[in-house]
């Protein structure tokens, strides 16, 4: 009798499933709670100390340098072979069309509106937000952000908002980089192996592209970069159980940042285009 009202209590799979899922989905609403009230903090320090001429310009510079040299090289070999890919995609299907004048404006689009911020924020994810965690993390499990506290330092306050300063200088630079790159190598494609005039190609570029077009791949890769960069130092100071914890922590941090940035991307084109629709002529 006791075997058989033990087995009647245990819960079924159905109701083991039910309560993982509750569980999942409220642990993913505190994260992103904190992640919310990470970003507002360094926003309000960085802000607030700026005003107060208290920001320390020194550790923002240092990082600005720090973000810069683990994704300029990345950027460089990523944008080139991109450039490539899409314009032989272009070329080729303009060419079929009898279009080939239009290369220039429908690679060029492509890579402004769409393909550069994605790129600037895959860099700044996977190298600039795994740097920024696993450096963050190894602060952590060696009790610095626990002493800094004690000594009455706020850690958002010094090591959060000089680095959320440091992205809103070099992911706009990071992107106009990365366009430059991008277009320059789809340029040499076109003229030298798909017989397009140098002519024909700027014009239908010139034509087509809008400065509000940069303008909005500019404010893309901004918007991406405070998501990662806030993503990454959450992981960071909230790291545990010692260096297998760091890893945990920069694979977390490379994972979401992707995954939030492909998502917001989405909304952000559907926003964009209601506000900004596209225009053929």
């Amino acid at each position: 009798m006791t075997t058989a009202t033990h087995k009647a209590a245990r819960p079924s799979i159905v109701e083991r499933l039910v309560s993982y899922l509750f569980d999942t989905v409220i642990t993913s609403l505190r994260t992103l709670g904190r992640w919310f009230m990470l970003a507002f903090g360094a926003f309000r320090y960085l802000i607030g100390d700026t005003i107060r001429f208290r920001h320390p310009w020194k550790e923002t510079i240092h990082q600005c340098w720090f973000i810069t040299s683990v994704t300029a090289v990345p950027a460089l070999l990523v944008s080139v072979p991109f450039g490539i890919i899409v314009m032989i995609q272009v070329g080729n299907l303009t060419q079929q069309i009898g279009a080939a004048s239009l290369t220039g404006a429908a690679g060029g689009l492509g890579v402004i509106r769409q393909g550069a911020p994605i790129v600037a924020a895959l860099l700044l994810g996977g190298a600039a937000g795994s740097a920024i965690a696993a450096d963050l993390g190894a602060r952590t499990i060696r009790e610095e952000i626990d002493a800094m506290r004690v000594i009455g330092i706020n850690p958002t306050q010094r090591l959060v908002a000089p680095r959320l300063a440091a992205m809103l200088f070099v992911s706009p630079l990071l992107c106009v980089f990365i366009v430059f790159v991008t277009m320059t190598a789809g340029y040499v494609l076109a003229v030298m192996y798909q017989d397009v005039t140098p002519g024909s190609y700027l014009a239908s570029f010139g034509a087509f592209a809008k400065l509000s077009d940069v303008y909005v791949a500019v404010g893309k890769s901004v918007f991406f970069g405070i998501v990662v960069v806030v993503i990454a130092c959450q992981r960071g100071l909230e790291t545990k159980f010692g260096p297998r914890g760091v890893a945990e922590s920069v694979n977390a941090s490379v994972v979401l940042g992707v995954l939030s940035t492909f998502v917001l991307n989405v909304v952000v084109t559907q926003i964009v285009g209601l506000f900004v629709p596209e225009q053929v002529i």
